[in-house]
């Protein structure tokens, strides 16, 4: 009887293993999209009444806000909240299940949904505006993701690449 037995070679390990740590590094960057997006949502019900890192705007709280404006901006945070957390959701999927099987669409999809959202929800943060934020808990968060999906993302191309 034939041996069937595979060697795998230390190039082969070390592509897998680039694509694995992607894989989770993205995986994990995603799932803290989703927590963003979930903190997000319980400050506007339960919190500040503003986003993440912001306490007044224009050095007015919530409660002294004209009421239609004050639900105005309520809608606004429940709506971004909800795509900030299906972006994360879509990416998590993405980088589980489809970068796990070396599927470059998967890669690149979860990469220009991430992008995306990224490219048109930041630029605002640096125009100035009617109200301040503590850049560090406001933006450090989705930074900090950012950073690990992007790693991510240059591990994982770097293992589907060399297969």
């Amino acid at each position: 009887m034939e041996s069937t037995e595979q060697t795998v070679t230390g190039t082969e390990v070390e592509r897998s293993s680039k694509l694995q740590q992607g894989s989770i590094l993205m995986t994990l960057a995603g799932v803290a999209f989703v927590g963003y997006g979930v903190v997000f949502l319980a400050l506007n019900f339960l919190g500040s009444g503003f986003e993440l890192g912001v306490s007044t705007l224009g050095g007015l709280t919530p409660a002294e806000l004209n009421p239609a404006v004050a639900y105005y901006i309520s809608h606004l945070h429940v709506a971004t909240a909800a795509f900030i957390i299906s972006t994360g959701i879509a990416v998590t999927a993405l980088s589980w299940y489809g970068i796990q099987q070396r599927l470059r669409w998967a890669w690149a999809t979860a990469v220009v949904a991430a992008v995306v959202a990224l490219a048109l929800a930041l630029p605002m943060h640096w125009t100035g505006g009617a109200f301040a934020h503590d850049w560090l808990t406001h933006l450090g968060p989705i930074y900090l993701a950012t950073a690990v999906f992007v790693v991510g993302a240059v591990l994982a191309y770097q293992g589907i690449a060399e297969s």
